[in-house]
């Protein structure tokens, strides 16, 4: 296919973006270590994952990172995500954290991050300064068959918690609230849509509930799984990768244009 053809230099992306030793390179290389446990633990326990957004446009088109890129992405099936939860703890080295809404109480995203606790990330959005873990990040998102407009109702409800912390005047009276708001979601207003998909035989693949995207996603591009090289290493990915690139992208091995791409600028972060 024309647009999987690599019209570029990698090695000049390489130098320009992520050169060996920079700060970015080395925050790719946390992410790597981090994916990289996370890829044997699947492997032990049979937890089908796989890389995508970003993350996949990475692997497909440079074999790894994007040179710019800051962050690393992998997605999982509602149900192959609640079994990477019960396992992972006792399964990450010490210095790797967990971090979900059983394990750091003012954490409010509906995803998982695995955290390195070697090294302290400010980000840009405000919302981490709470947080219990802040080091180099990997997102797991999870991802549920159900009736759009029960996902399209549920954005708002948690969405209400970021607004609260924006606005905040008292931050330890915002988060009460925060943290009361994420416990109702969780545990009484999301398994009620849940069910209400469940029973009316919801088939639309998205982000789950509480995960303020509505990106769609056609399960036959997912599965059956295969692997790609990733940064010398050999991960989960998409089975159709092409199709759900181009949904997704367009002519995804097209190289933005390089003057107007920010990235390789990171200030805040300290490895310790």
């Amino acid at each position: 296919m024309d647009n999987e053809t690599k019209s570029f230099d990698a090695q000049a992306l390489r130098a320009r973006f992520n050169p060996d030793g920079s700060l970015l390179r080395r925050m790719q290389m946390c992410m790597l270590g981090m994916v990289s446990e996370l890829d044997r633990v699947c492997r032990k326990y049979g937890i089908p994952y796989f890389l995508y957004g970003g993350t996949l446009l990475g692997a497909m088109r440079h074999d790894g990172f994007i040179p710019w890129d800051d962050d690393l992405d992998v997605g999982l099936l509602r149900r192959d995500y609640l079994r990477l939860m019960e396992v992972l703890p006792a399964e990450l080295p010490e210095h790797i954290a967990l971090q979900t809404n059983d394990t750091d109480p003012n954490y409010f995203y509906f995803f998982a991050k695995l955290r390195d606790r070697h090294s302290l990330l400010e980000e840009p959005s405000p919302y981490d300064r709470v947080f219990r873990e802040r080091g180099v990040f990997i997102d797991i998102f999870p991802f549920e068959r159900q009736r759009m407009w029960t996902h399209l109702l549920a954005e708002p409800l948690q969405a209400h918690t970021f607004r609260i912390f924006r606005t905040a005047s008292n931050l330890d009276s915002a988060m009460r609230r925060i943290r009361a708001i994420t416990w109702t979601n969780r545990h009484l207003t999301f398994p009620v849509l849940r069910s209400i998909s469940r029973l009316t035989r919801g088939r639309t693949l998205t982000y789950d509930y509480g995960i303020p995207f509505h990106l769609v996603y056609d399960e036959e591009d997912i599965f059956p799984l295969t692997t790609h090289q990733f940064e010398g290493i050999q991960l989960s990915v998409p089975g159709n990768s092409h199709a759900m690139l181009t949904k997704q992208f367009g002519n995804y091995m097209q190289l933005p244009d390089l003057d107007k791409v920010e990235g390789g600028h990171i200030q805040n972060l300290v490895f310790y």
